[in-house]
């Protein structure tokens, strides 16, 4: 079978690297697709939102599965396009990516159908909003409403930080159309999770656990990016945890799309705080989460093409994944200056070094070819992922591909998988 993943990131490389190991597949394709792609699949020159192209190219080399690594493609609608002719499509339609698309649409879904999360309410002018903060109190998140990359959501630890998030949201200048109108909600304490899983719109089929880094500083210190590394498993998503999180959050939610009239089908990603026993939702995202991917699909024991091949088709009951015992963990290298800013061009020295590591893969993310050169072209460029026996075994091989490959500029955090430690 032929293959077309949709995307340029991290998180399709991985899957690109995933779906090659698969019996079923004889071509991958990737479009756009990125250099370290290229090795393993055949870059297509196709952007994600160009969907008129990628069904002719999907029509004309008979694809028999597609898969939609980002949001955009999905919140554009791709996946009724593809099916509407007939064609074999993994990911979620235009009106059930909106849980990801509109994070008001989503709270007002969790609201509704009692999916434990966060006071909050919705707002398109300052005042209102500035009123609500004063009631509740600092610190505060604000969140754009629509897509804004992984970067839209601000943790206010004064008024005064609060005032200008709503503010250049609310005028537009921040997000543009997604910050038109915000969500503000109370701030949570505890410990992050992500909780991933495969629904056909009734069955739901959970992946393993994990746990992203979203800070761009140790200590979860800066502003927010899209993910500067992720582990799995995430010791804090404890056996009582995850049934909690399957009852609480994710039946509820698949069977609140499906009476709201938008089944869900796909992977379907919760963002979850936990606080002991008790978890609340921060978030959806109607695709698998980058970094979080990298080390999920690493671990992964089952072949992954018939999985997407039964959501795709509406039918995963009965199917289980096999994972195996080991621990995986992600660390995104990223240029100087990101998330604001950075610096694009620069050449990347030692992938080959990391290539012959055991149990290690580098993912490309945002990188060019210069001549037969790797070079830095975005903002999160590579993530180095690795396997070992226990998370600190997989912290370390990780850190070890790092310390291999340099550019003029290169920032990570050094902290990636630290809250594991002593939880296993």
């Amino acid at each position: 079978m032929k293959v077309l993943v949709i995307g340029s990131g991290g998180r399709e490389h991985a899957l690109v690297w995933k779906i090659a190991q698969s019996p079923l597949v004889e071509k991958i394709y990737c479009a756009p697709g990125n250099p370290g792609i290229g090795r393993i699949a055949e870059n297509i020159d196709i952007k994600v939102d160009d969907l008129p192209r990628l069904l002719e190219f999907a029509r004309r080399e008979n694809i028999g599965l597609t898969v939609v690594g980002p949001e955009l493609p999905l919140s554009l609608g791709v996946v009724d396009l593809f099916e509407e002719y007939g064609l074999t499509i993994f990911g979620a339609r235009r009106n059930a990516a909106v849980i990801e698309a509109s994070k008001a649409f989503a709270k007002d879904l969790m609201k509704k159908y009692h999916v434990p999360t966060a006071a909050y309410e919705v707002f398109t002018e300052v005042e209102p909003a500035l009123a609500f903060i004063d009631r509740l109190g600092t610190p505060i998140v604000v969140k754009a409403d629509g897509l804004a990359a992984g970067k839209g959501v601000i943790i206010a630890q004064t008024r005064g930080e609060a005032v200008t998030a709503v503010t250049e949201m609310l005028t537009g200048n921040a997000f543009g159309a997604a910050g038109a109108r915000v969500v503000i909600e109370e701030f949570l304490r505890g410990e992050e999770a992500s909780f991933l899983a495969f629904t056909d719109g009734k069955n739901i089929v959970p992946l393993a656990s994990a746990q992203d880094h979203k800070a761009v500083f140790d200590g979860d210190q800066g502003p927010n990016t899209g993910g500067m590394g992720a582990y799995s498993p995430a010791p804090v998503v404890t056996p009582a945890i995850h049934e909690k999180t399957m009852t609480e959050v994710m039946r509820r939610t698949v069977d609140g799309m499906a009476a709201e009239g938008r089944p869900y089908r796909g992977v379907l990603y919760a963002g979850l705080m936990i606080d002991g026993g008790n978890i609340k939702t921060l978030e959806f995202n109607a695709r698998f989460g980058d970094p979080e991917c990298q080390p999920l699909l690493m671990r992964m024991k089952s072949d992954i093409v018939p999985i997407l091949l039964a959501v795709a088709k509406g039918d995963i009951s009965g199917m289980e994944i096999e994972w195996f015992e080991k621990a995986a963990v992600c660390v995104v290298m990223a240029a100087q200056g990101y998330p604001g800013e950075y610096r694009k061009g620069d050449e990347i020295a030692g992938l080959e070094e990391a290539a012959k590591m055991e149990d290690l893969s580098v993912f490309h993310a945002g990188t060019a070819l210069k001549g037969d050169k790797f070079v830095t072209s975005g903002g999160r460029v590579l993530g180095v992922t690795a396997m070992g026996n226990t998370v600190k075994e997989a912290i370390e091989r990780a850190y070890r591909g790092v310390s291999a490959i340099t550019w003029c500029g290169v920032h990570y955090r050094k902290d990636i998988g630290k809250k594991a430690l002593g939880k296993q």
